[in-house]
């Protein structure tokens, strides 16, 4: 798990990818590789997601890939078994959390109160997503639990934009950010995988130029 969060954090942002066909798969790929991010969350919403994962790992083995969405045990086997690197649920369900723990499956469930943070550490876990971010809170709200829980590192995704990625990226209780901006599925679904590949690469100058100067709040 910890080479897995160490790789996450050298990501900085993960794009999370909704993807309704497979066959989007691997031009997606590349056009995050050439964009400068190569690495996504493939979220488990579609039937194509499982499909989606295996084709990339097959094509691209050194694409840093994770399943998104995870609800069931199915789901996290069959993420696994595609060959995604880690998995992300939106909310902290102990059943699945205890069936990837017990499988070695690196997992990070989404967390958005203390109460949630207390049972994660029951089970843990120190390295969490916070889900919805700005629905729940935003960087105050990481802000307000990081401080009881000093241990603890956040990845925010939900509402997160160009506007305010760096605002959650320089608060010290977050290793990275997760966001959808840069893979609008209607792109994806009408094949405009140039203008993906312009959106990676200001994403990736984006968060380059954050860390360049950034300033921890």
């Amino acid at each position: 798990m910890e080479k897995i969060i160490k790789t996450i954090s050298s990501m900085g942002i993960i794009p999370v990818v909704k993807m309704d066909d497979a066959a989007d798969a691997i031009p997606l790929a590349e056009a995050l590789k050439r964009g400068g991010l190569p690495c996504a969350e493939i979220t488990f919403r579609t039937e194509a997601a499982e499909e989606a994962i295996c084709r990339i790992k097959e094509k691209f083995p050194d694409f840093f890939i994770g399943a998104g969405t995870i609800l069931t045990k199915a789901q996290a086997d069959a993420a696994m078994n595609a060959g995604a690197s880690f998995l992300v649920s939106p909310g902290l369900n102990p059943e699945i959390v205890k069936y990837c723990r017990e499988k070695e499956y690196p997992i990070i469930p989404g967390v958005c109160t203390p109460s949630e943070v207390e049972a994660a550490l029951s089970l843990g876990l120190t390295y969490l997503k916070f889900f919805p971010a700005e629905a729940a809170g935003g960087v105050k709200m990481i802000q307000a639990m990081s401080a009881p829980y000093k241990d603890v590192k956040f990845m925010p995704t939900g509402g997160i934009n160009p506007e305010n990625v760096k605002e959650y990226l320089t608060c010290q209780a977050v290793y990275a950010c997760g966001g959808s901006w840069m893979v609008p599925t209607d792109k994806i679904s009408n094949k405009k995988f140039e203008e993906i590949e312009m959106l990676a690469k200001e994403t990736s100058k984006l968060m380059n130029d954050i860390r360049n100067t950034a300033i921890f709040i």
